[in-house]
């Protein structure tokens, strides 16, 4: 019988997570973690056990995003390799993941100890922080520091390797101090000074096209409100991009959109814009490291952000300011109140480039038997509730689904992030589902990306997780084929067959169906829905490049920094 005076290392691990209010483990079971599982099951943690690890880091890392809690995803030492390229992708998504990984008994490591390899060097790269823990008393600590770093600034993924030896051990109860997230983790509300705020409201009154650009890290919030509250003042045009799709809605007066110069004419504009306002947004290749051609040199760039270390990086700021972006936009809101402004003209220029694109996707969204992908998603949006989560994955078949839908509300719209990480978009969709189980949820995927994690629909069948899935299926890698086609004058390794990925889904206990022709979309639609279990229909649809597609290809011969 076990002394109640003492804790084993899994129920330090356990009652640290349970601190913190995390709820829900993403994992695939394995021999190093087998007593962390063991205790968390006892504990009532929902675990969600995926068929690869890559899917639970998914999961874990759009749990994150999505809720803005601490998503944690563990597995054992060969799925900890596994996990590798999902953790990766929460770098560059920037979520607040734990990733937890079992080993060897410690006192065999170096030694040829079973399944042995380096896991906090391998994790250190793709990390925020990445550590060993070696005594069962640091256990506590440990993951309230890993979750700290998580947090700290710009969101992202830690890595804690836990031997199983360590899990095992037990130690006296009283020796261990366990403290609430308030105790070790204060929020950061770093305000901007007066004297910034005075600065940044001149520089805004003197602008006549200016833009704001919301990014992923201006939704650390929660809530836009008060950025809407700025821009409802000051009227600025303003669209968002990245994780902030939605936190502004499209259809506010003020939003043009999102910021995507491929699939959005209004986001070209840019370059004719005298101040570029980036609030939580990076200068990356999103918007050409914010460098010409993307953004005049002669304009006047401001950059607010939770983390003073992606400021000015590429190009000198006229004004940057370190922290809490909802915060902060409620301070030049009170400023700006003292002025009048009047961004008409420059609204109307970009509304009429919005329009110019509208028309451009509804030229191509005709009847034809395969379907333009336009056609596609023209019908689904047919079939399309306001609070519906739609989730993406990379692709021409998923980039015209970005020009065509809308995002009028917040945490409704996912796209990868810059890594371009196919295959992420089934596990994100289940995290949503399981996020907000009274939304439907649809899952736009590529034949190509489908097969990555294809096999997550026994997940999402095993944990009753009833997600849509549309499938745009031309039997290729799109993108790089046409880019193999436009460079090198022929395609290489980018062919694929007209699979029958519905009749997978069905094996597994889901609904599938094949959709040939128009008249069969819409009703297949309807019947998905009805049957409210995971679902794939499998479209097939024309090998045609999108707008996106024909940008990334423009960019291998152009060699010049416009956005990606």
């Amino acid at each position: 019988m076990k002394d109640s005076n003492t804790l084993t290392g899994a129920e330090l691990i356990s009652q640290s997570l349970k601190m913190e209010g995390v709820e829900n483990i993403f994992t695939l079971a394995g021999d190093h973690i087998l007593p962390a599982l063991d205790i968390m099951h006892d504990q009532g943690f929902n675990i969600y056990d995926t068929r690869h690890e890559q899917a639970a880091t998914h999961m874990a890392d759009a749990w994150g995003r999505i809720t803005g809690n601490l998503g944690v995803s563990i597995y054992t030492t060969p799925g900890f390799a596994n996990a590798i390229p999902g953790i990766a992708n929460a770098l560059h998504s920037e979520s607040p993941l734990l990733s937890i990984s079992g080993s060897a008994e410690l006192d065999e490591l170096g030694r040829g100890a079973m399944q042995e390899i380096n896991q906090v060097e391998m994790a250190q790269p793709i990390t925020k922080g990445s550590w060993m823990v070696t005594d069962p008393h640091r256990i506590p600590d440990m993951i309230s520091h890993a979750i700290r770093v998580a947090f700290d600034g710009r969101r992202g993924p830690v890595h804690l390797t836990i031997p199983v030896d360590i899990q095992q051990m037990t130690i006296q109860k009283d020796a261990i101090n366990f403290y609430t997230p308030a105790q070790y983790r204060a929020p950061k509300t770093t305000l901007a000074s007066k004297q910034q705020i005075k600065k940044t409201i001149d520089i805004m009154k003197n602008s006549k096209r200016p833009l704001i650009i919301l990014g992923s890290a201006a939704t650390y919030s929660d809530s836009g409100t008060e950025i809407e509250k700025l821009v409802e003042t000051i009227k600025f045009p303003v669209m968002t991009e990245g994780d902030a799709r939605g936190f502004i809605a499209d259809n506010h007066p003020y939003s043009r959109g999102f910021f995507d110069s491929a699939l959005n004419m209004a986001a070209r504009k840019i370059k004719e814009a005298d101040l570029v306002i980036l609030m939580g947004r990076r200068q990356d290749v999103i918007i050409g490291y914010a460098l010409e051609p993307t953004i005049s040199k002669n304009s006047k760039l401001i950059q607010i952000d939770p983390e003073g270390s992606v400021i000015g990086r590429n190009r000198g700021v006229d004004i940057g300011i370190i922290g809490d972006i909802s915060e902060i936009a409620k301070q030049l809101t009170n400023e700006a109140t003292k002025h009048s402004w009047d961004n008409s003209e420059w609204l109307d220029i970009l509304s009429n480039e919005q329009v110019k694109q509208k028309d451009s996707i509804k030229e191509l969204a005709k009847e034809s038997a395969p379907m333009h992908a336009s056609y596609v998603h023209k019908t689904v949006a047919q079939h399309l509730n306001p609070d519906d989560i739609l989730v993406f994955d990379g692709g021409d078949f998923c980039h015209y689904g970005r020009a065509y839908y809308e995002a009028n509300a917040a945490k409704s719209y996912w796209y990868l992030p810059p890594s371009g990480m196919l295959g992420q978009a089934l596990p994100t969709a289940m995290a949503a589902k399981i996020a907000f189980p009274d939304r439907r949820v649809i899952m736009f995927t590529g034949d190509g990306s489908f097969g990555f994690n294809g096999m997550e629909y026994d997940t999402a069948v095993r944990h009753n997780l009833p997600i849509m899935g549309i499938m745009g299926n031309d039997s290729t890698w799109g993108i790089d084929k046409h880019i193999q086609v436009n460079v090198f004058g022929k395609a290489v390794a980018t062919d694929l067959l007209p699979s029958r990925y519905d009749q997978i889904v069905k094996a597994l206990g889901g609904h599938g169906e094949l959709i040939e022709y128009p008249a069969d979309l819409s009703e297949a639609i309807e019947r998905g829905f009805k049957l409210n279990k995971p679902t794939l229909l499998n479209v097939e649809i024309q090998n045609v490049i999108s707008p996106r597609g024909q940008a990334a290809s423009n960019k291998w011969t152009s060699r010049t920094p416009d956005p990606l």
